[in-house]
């Protein structure tokens, strides 16, 4: 017999009730097996722009596969001694260059430096800058001889002196002085150690991308591991009085990320778990039902399942602030059960059931889904992946939530919750608010007035939080690295030099020339110094100039009887120089695929990359000083129209200030199709209007008093801001429907009572969470929410009868 037939207290049939729930289940274990496969990320490049420009397209590939998303910094600290520090420093660099995980791991032990050595010694005359034909003239030859013989009697000495007869003018000496950060960290015991701290030092490069999070939390457990090991092998766990057993300082981008994904990935469990058992405790309350409880938790759980899968499909991979997004979807869909659960047995009672509900709830409930949709389809069409991920979760989650509710719940409760719980109080407290609060209509008016006006005289103040705002990254990790940073004397990653060139020759052309402009900002104290690749492959060109300035033997062997004439180095024993210089003048130029392998490779390879679009792009790190003046760097290279200066800081607030703009965009056509589609239902101007004023009202009451409490605003406040509508509108839509009616029974106040008890709660938890996006969120939609359901029952225009007598 179908459901159409049979009498008005039975449910649906057995086969239609098991074929439901089998498609249910099918479609819910489809969800599952989707996400198990999933990929979880908690970068921030997520919330950039899908379509960027020239300046931002080199900022998010810095910030998703550049060497600084992929550079770990760490420090060795406690133990018995400097040299204990040492063994544990060389044990766990040499552990991690043989695990096939690290590009390159630097930590002063040069004892893997000796090839690239010898191959700097080999090449010298392709790679000193100051080799010119100035360079061998025979004052050119003198001047250099001299400058180097002064050296003999430096700490620099130990390294010349060996060198002396084969390479008299220093071009090793002034190769490496390039090579050497300008602010390297001190050696000990012959590793990096720290200048201000007891503790040593190294520096890593990862080989995995910087957005492959699992591959970096790999390799991060491997450090650890290795650090254990270097402990035990060291001595280190077996500790006097006193002294401190050897711990391991790890920061970096790698470290941000991961400790950032786990983070959000436990505190959206840790919510949701709470948020279950405290929202458990209400609807037990409520319902009087474990039956009852457990079925109004399947279309939250379903709806969760359906919007992480459908950002998996649709994304690829799904963003951990999304993931922990779902956790405020419990307060809406939960709502629907509330709403069949309570209004069904109410229908039940009077003799139809779920028809009875389907036939009058159900178009309420459903107009308020699609207003949630419209609001929330705005963000598909953002450009920033983040922003549409939430926009698509969402969507799936309110829909399959909805669509659960409608045949779902039904084969399983088809009459209800026959239990009454606290429910009968509920609904007379809600009677209560339905009777007096109108009589505050026009305090509620002036309070509005008030706010817009707080907000006109804050202005763009209000919106005045930061894409940094949404990252979890404590303030305590963020000292950690700047300490680590300064300790190991890293690059400023705040401000990139990027060139971008056709091909690799042309980029290490343009790179030259950019050097060049940086050595005048060194000499006037702008700069420290700084990394460029051109320091170990200059561009072909460069390198058969400086070859050519190069005299044959003969030459060369006259001039140094002149240059050393008087000086304590005849030219008689400098035959090896000569030999060596003829040598190279037969040397073809280096190539990248000479620099492939060994100690200079890594290094190589995270200055000078060939782009996925193609072209090629090479990397300058600069070393700034306080006097660094980034607009001065931007006019001195603005002649060379390869080279780009990309300020972090700056880019990423013009990013966000234009993420803001396209979020308030949005909002407001969400908003706009919530309207029409609204119009388009209601049919009456007069009954959109008292529907739509609440709403409007409700949202400035909120901005106001976030504008009060001198809240800074962003974008997640905005998608709290269309939560409230979305939640709202089913407040809004049910007055407007007992407006019409004009009664109003105990179990639709009841539902509409305890759903916005479960949305309040469960925003509220949300609000004390530890991750500012989420807290942001929560903020927002838990007063929001609150006011929404005042401000309808304040704007009834027509007192409702309350039935308060029993309904079963």
């Amino acid at each position: 017999m179908s459901a159409s037939t049979v009498g008005p207290n039975a449910g649906p049939s057995r086969g239609r009730r098991a074929l439901v729930l089998l498609i249910w289940l099918a479609a819910v274990l489809a969800g599952v097996a989707v996400i198990s496969r999933t990929q979880f990320s908690a970068d921030l490049s997520a919330f950039l722009p899908a379509s960027p420009d020239a300046r931002q397209r080199v900022l998010i590939e810095q910030l998703q596969s550049g060497v600084a998303s992929r550079t770990l910094m760490m420090g060795v600290e406690g133990g018995k001694d400097s040299a204990q520090r040492a063994d544990i420093s060389r044990a766990l660099g040499k552990a991690m260059r043989s695990s096939g995980l690290f590009e390159q791991v630097q930590n002063g032990d040069t004892s893997d430096w000796q090839e690239a050595g010898t191959f700097v010694f080999d090449h010298r005359y392709h790679l000193s800058p100051d080799v010119t034909p100035e360079r061998f003239t025979e004052a050119g030859l003198r001047d250099a001889i001299v400058d180097t013989l002064s050296m003999l009697g430096t700490p620099a000495g130990n390294m010349v002196r060996p060198l002396l007869e084969r390479d008299p003018t220093g071009e090793t000496q002034r190769i490496a002085e390039g090579l050497i950060p300008a602010s390297s960290p001190r050696t000990e015991n012959g590793v990096w150690v720290s200048r201000t701290a007891p503790r040593a030092m190294l520096l890593t490069t990862t080989k995995a991308s910087g957005s492959d999070l699992d591959a970096q939390a790999a390799a991060i457990a491997r450090v650890r591991t290795e650090f254990d090991k270097a402990v035990a092998t060291a001595g280190g766990a077996a500790t006097g009085p006193g002294v401190e057993k050897p711990r391991l300082l790890l920061s970096g981008a790698p470290v941000f990320s991961v400790e950032s994904r786990d983070k959000i990935k436990g505190e959206a469990m840790h919510l949701a778990i709470i948020g279950a058992i405290v929202m458990g405790c209400l609807l037990l309350l409520a319902f009087a039902s474990p039956r009852a409880l457990v079925i109004a938790l399947l279309p939250v759980l379903t709806g969760v399942v359906a919007g992480t899968a459908a950002v998996s499909l649709v994304f690829g991979s799904v963003h951990g602030l999304t993931m922990g997004f779902g956790s405020t979807l419990i307060g809406e869909t939960v709502d629907y059960a509330i709403y069949y659960l309570i209004q069904a047995r109410g229908a039940a009672v009077r003799g139809t059931g779920w028809q009875r509900w389907r036939d009058l709830n159900w178009p309420t409930v459903r107009l308020g889904l699609l207003t949630s949709v419209c609001g929330f389809a705005a963000l598909l069409f953002s450009g920033f992946p983040g922003l549409a991920q939430l926009g698509v979760f969402s969507i799936a989650g309110l829909v399959a939530a909805a669509f659960v509710t409608r045949h779902g719940l039904p084969m399983l409760a088809p009459d209800g919750a026959t239990g009454m719980g606290m429910r009968r109080q509920m609904a007379r407290v809600a009677g209560g608010i339905v009777h007096y609060l109108p009589r505050l209509r026009l305090g509620f008016v002036v309070l509005g007035i008030a706010a817009l006006g707080l907000m006109a005289w804050q202005g763009g103040e209000l919106w005045r939080a930061n894409l940094t705002s949404m990252s979890p990254i404590s303030k305590a990790s963020q000292e950690l690295d700047a300490s680590l940073r300064a300790d190991i004397g890293a690059a400023d990653g705040g401000t990139l030099v990027v060139v971008q060139a056709a091909d690799e020759q042309g980029a290490l052309r343009a790179t030259e020339a950019a050097g060049l402009k940086l050595d005048a900002l060194v000499a006037e104290g702008q700069l420290g110094g700084y990394e460029s690749v051109a320091r170990m492959l200059p561009s072909i060109a460069t390198q058969q100039a400086r070859l050519a300035s190069l005299p044959d033997a003969a030459t060369l062997q006259s001039r140094l009887v002149a240059a050393t004439a008087g000086l304590p180095l005849p030219a008689s024993m400098l035959q090896p120089f000569v030999t060596s210089v003829e040598a190279s003048r037969a040397l073809p130029p280096i190539t990248r695929t000479d620099l492939a392998d060994g100690a200079l490779a890594p290094v190589v390879r995270a200055l000078l990359y060939e782009r996925t679009g193609g072209g090629w792009s090479s990397l300058i790190a600069l070393h700034t000083t306080d006097t660094f003046d980034s607009a001065k760097l931007a006019a001195s290279l603005s002649s060379l129209p390869e080279v780009q200066v990309v300020d972090i800081g700056r880019e990423l607030g013009s990013l966000y200030d234009r993420y803001l703009h396209e979020a308030f965009v949005q909002v407001m056509l969400g908003a706009l199709a919530v309207v029409v589609l609204l119009g388009l239902y209601l049919r009456s101007i007069k009954r959109l209007v008292a529907v739509c004023q609440p709403l409007l009202l409700a949202v400035i009451l909120t901005l106001g008093g976030m504008a009060a409490l001198h809240v800074p605003l962003g974008i997640l406040h905005l998608v709290g801001l269309l939560l409230i509508v979305a939640v709202g509108s089913n407040y809004a839509l049910f007055f407007d429907q007992l407006q019409v009616t004009g009664r109003a029974d105990e179990d639709t106040l009841a539902s509409l009572m305890l759903a916005n008890l479960t949305t309040v709660v469960s925003f509220g938890l949300i609000a004390i969470s530890d991750i500012p996006a989420l807290s942001a969120i929560g903020r927002v939609v838990a007063p929001g929410a609150f006011l929404a359901l005042m401000l309808s029952a304040a704007f009834v225009r027509k007192e409702n009868k309350i039935v308060t007598k029993a309904v079963g």
